[in-house]
């Protein structure tokens, strides 16, 4: 109801996700400032070349605001960033990769590190995603190895090795021939999600494309 609306917007301020500024109304998605200053990712400049992935695109780039922003969703509580990340990163899907999946999943995070943060970030990312494509992400991988963060791997080799046999396929049954349409936070050098689609394509998954909130594109972390 409308009322409902304008009692939580009284109480709990909508705000931008990226910057923090007060929005007009919660039916705002980020401030007029953001749209047009954030670092977005258009074009080609949306795509990223991985071995085992046909195609992984996200809609900004990872640097300033949209960095800071995705470190308080992912370690400082704010779960509920997910519904605008959500939207935004449908958008990036309906644009780049229309018609060229079966099935949404995600990464996975280990289970002490959901109970550490209280939330899988990349769950709420494809759940509200889903929310906008009308499709429910179906969870086809299980994180066994509660490794270091990838943060704080800061060489590509380090960073293969630490996810290398973090992942089961739980869904194999499901999977035969399947197109994924795989769900992430961030991608760096792609390591994470390239174990995650060698570990789906062991299970007989077809082809694999993904899609991030964020892509490093070079930039530090």
């Amino acid at each position: 109801m409308k009322w409902k609306t304008v009692l939580l917007d009284l109480l709990f301020p909508p705000k931008c996700v990226f910057c923090r500024v007060l929005l007009d109304s919660s039916e705002e998605l980020i401030c007029p400032a953001c749209q047009q200053k954030l670092p977005w990712l258009v074009g080609n400049e949306a795509h990223r070349k991985l071995s085992l992935i046909s195609d992984c695109v996200s809609p900004m780039s990872f640097r300033e605001n949209v960095r800071e922003s995705i470190h308080r969703y992912k370690f400082n509580g704010k779960s509920w960033y997910a519904q605008t990340y959500g939207i935004l990163m449908a958008q990036c899907v309906q644009d780049h990769l229309e018609g060229r999946y079966d099935l949404i999943s995600w990464v996975p995070v280990s289970r002490q590190r959901k109970r550490e943060r209280g939330y899988d970030q990349s769950f709420l990312l494809a759940y509200e995603m889903g929310k906008v494509l009308g499709q429910r992400p179906a969870a086809l991988l299980k994180k066994i190895k509660h490794n270091q963060p990838q943060s704080g791997q800061k060489s590509e080799s380090k960073r293969r090795s630490n996810v290398k046999g973090a992942y089961i396929s739980i869904k194999k049954e499901t999977l035969t021939g399947k197109r994924i349409l795989l769900v992430d936070d961030i991608v760096t050098t792609g390591e994470t999600l390239l174990e995650c689609a060698r570990t789906l394509k062991s299970a007989g998954a077809g082809d694999i494309v993904c899609v991030t909130l964020a892509s490093t594109s070079g930039e530090p972390l």
